[in-house]
C-alpha cells in the first residue's frame, strides 16, 4: 500500500481514485499522478504533436517512468523524479470531456462512469499496463475492472 496523489482541476473528485491505486501498488515513497481535461480540438492537437494521429481521442497518458509494471517501486531508483514535496511523479493523463460524453451516450452508461473509466485507463497506463497484445489487453482490462469494481463504479444506465 502506498499514497497515491492525483493533481486534477477543481470540481472532479479524484479520492476514489487515490484511495483505489493507493491500495494497489507497492512504494516506499509516495505517488503522484497529474490528470488534466482538455476540449476535443486541444487532444487532437496534441495527439496529433505526440503520436502523429490527427484525431480526436478519448484519452492520452504520458508514463514518466519505465519498468514498473508490477514491481514495487522504489524512490532511490527514480531520484531525479521526485518532485519538492517527495512524491514520485508517474506521469500525466489528459481526457477530453466532449468525447468522453460522447462514448458515455453511445455505450449507455453515464458521463460520471466513463471519466472515471478513463482516468483508470489512463492511470494503468503510466503503471506500465498496455494493449498492444491481446494478453496484455486481457491483463489491462482486467486491472481496470478491478479498480472501478473497488471504487464501486460498475456499468449503470445512464
Amino acid at each position: 500500500m502506498s499514497e497515491f496523489y492525483i493533481d486534477c482541476e477543481e470540481g472532479f473528485d479524484a479520492a476514489p481514485l487515490e484511495k483505489a491505486f493507493s491500495a494497489r501498488v507497492k512504494a516506499d515513497v509516495p505517488l503522484a499522478a497529474e490528470l488534466l481535461f482538455v476540449s476535443g480540438d486541444e487532444i487532437r492537437s496534441l495527439n496529433a504533436r505526440e503520436r502523429k494521429k490527427d484525431a480526436v481521442t478519448d484519452v492520452l497518458s504520458f508514463p514518466n517512468l519505465s519498468g514498473i509494471l508490477r514491481r514495487e517501486i522504489r524512490g532511490k531508483d527514480f531520484p531525479y523524479d521526485l518532485d519538492e514535496e517527495g512524491r514520485l511523479f508517474l506521469g500525466s493523463v489528459v481526457i477530453c470531456r466532449e468525447r468522453a460524453a460522447e462514448q458515455a451516450e453511445e455505450y449507455g452508461h453515464s458521463l460520471r462512469r466513463e471519466l472515471y473509466y478513463l482516468a483508470v485507463h489512463g492511470l494503468c497506463h503510466l503503471l506500465g499496463h498496455d494493449h498492444e497484445t491481446e494478453e496484455d489487453k486481457r491483463a489491462m482490462r482486467a486491472a481496470e475492472e478491478d479498480v472501478l469494481a473497488e471504487m464501486g463504479i460498475g456499468r449503470e444506465k445512464a
